[in-house]
């Protein structure tokens, strides 16, 4: 599990940064369905769930 140090705001700023295909809407309800905008994500990246998780980990480190 990686440590979390950024905020969920910053992490969307630079998921939407890397990837302009991601909008505002994505994130829509991020808090009340998690898994679902995780599995929604991941699809509209292209990505595994585990590379989807990879993303989020470097996002920590980035």
């Amino acid at each position: 599990m990686a440590k979390i140090l950024r905020s969920w705001r910053e992490q969307k700023i630079l998921l939407k940064r890397w990837f302009p295909i991601l909008s505002d809407q994505d994130f829509v309800n991020a808090s009340l369905d998690k898994e679902g905008m995780m599995e929604s994500l991941a699809l509209k990246l292209k990505k595994t769930r585990v590379e989807l998780d990879q993303i989020f980990e470097e996002l920590q480190r980035h």
